[in-house]
């Protein structure tokens, strides 16, 4: 019977691991949102100072041009991580479902050790 409560507390932890991996990606996610938001300003504050809008004239801001290829990747990184979070959602729910069999197991055999 032990090795079900350890089996159970095993469950347990992987619960908790992946609700710790969810919450690391979603607290990812919105820093690089802020942060691609953030760069967006500063384009917006160096293309009223310069008065160029268009990334193509040539004497378009470097550093709006920087900064647009890094709140770019940034965007890029949001969705790769949005399919990381969804993976790690269904193995949440995975990892809840054994969770909770584990647990009924463990529920069951401890009132058969009761009657007994």
């Amino acid at each position: 019977m032990k090795s079900r409560d350890s089996r159970v507390r095993l469950k347990e932890f992987q619960v908790n691991e992946k609700r710790r991996q969810l919450q690391q990606l979603q607290m990812m996610m919105s820093e690089f949102d802020r942060m691609a938001k953030d760069l967006e300003s500063q384009i917006t504050l160096e293309e009223k100072k310069t008065g160029i809008t268009d990334p193509n004239h040539f004497a378009y801001p470097t550093f709006a041009k920087a900064a647009r290829q890094r709140a770019d990747n940034l965007q890029v990184s949001i969705r790769e991580l949005k399919v990381q979070q969804e993976a790690a959602e269904l193995a949440l729910e995975e990892a809840q479902a054994d969770f909770a069999k584990a647990s009924a197991l463990e529920e069951r055999d401890g009132a058969v050790r009761l009657r007994a």
